[in-house]
């Protein structure tokens, strides 16, 4: 039987990387553009699961669908954990102005330590719902490399593989990041979290 994930995002990129990593034969990822759905949830909590929960509930209970939702930030140590949750709107004006204010913010920073947060939640129609959250360290650079990804992947470098998170193939970022770490979580338990009827 084939069960319908709905991903609570208005982010295409994001949900084509949830729809690489979740679906298979019994699984359909579909996004809220599938659905012509352009609801936007004011995110008000105060932690990346708080946020999480309030997309993942608003939308499974608007659609009646086992619905997934991820909200994953940059926390940056020098700047005490900031963007943090208020990293997708840092700078207000989008990817390229977030990443150059952050290059700003860390002008004078010696330590450049950062870790992108991944939490995901899933949300069942029985207002059951699923946390999993995953992490990946890194570094901020003092300039932007490579065009693949989004967001602050270009600033994002892992040591181990001496690349950004920009320049790394996409199918090797899918299996060491954040959200990789944190859907593996889920993915274990995703038979029996689906079959709770």
């Amino acid at each position: 039987m084939m069960v319908e994930i709905l991903v609570a995002s208005q982010n295409q990129k994001k949900c084509r990387e949830l729809k690489m990593m979740l679906e298979n034969d019994h699984i359909r990822v579909i996004s809220l553009k599938d659905l012509n759905d352009s609801d936007d949830v004011i995110e008000d909590g105060s932690s990346f699961f708080e946020n999480a929960l309030i997309k993942a509930k608003y939308f499974a209970k608007k659609h009646h669908k086992i619905t997934i939702s991820d909200d994953s930030g940059l926390e940056v140590y020098a700047l005490d954990n900031q963007p943090g949750i208020y990293s997708a709107r840092y700078s207000g004006l989008g990817d390229d102005a977030n990443n150059q204010k952050l290059l700003k913010e860390m002008e004078n920073k010696t330590d450049r330590r950062a870790r992108f947060v991944s939490s995901i939640v899933i949300y069942l129609p029985n207002d059951q719902y699923y946390h999993f959250q995953g992490t990946i360290e890194g570094e901020i650079l003092y300039e932007l490399r490579g065009h693949q990804g989004f967001g602050y992947d270009p600033l994002f470098y892992v040591k181990a593989y001496n690349q950004t998170f920009a320049e790394l193939d996409i199918i090797i970022k899918n299996q060491i990041s954040h959200r990789a770490n944190a859907l593996f979580q889920l993915k274990e338990s995703l038979d029996e979290i689906i079959n709770y009827k």
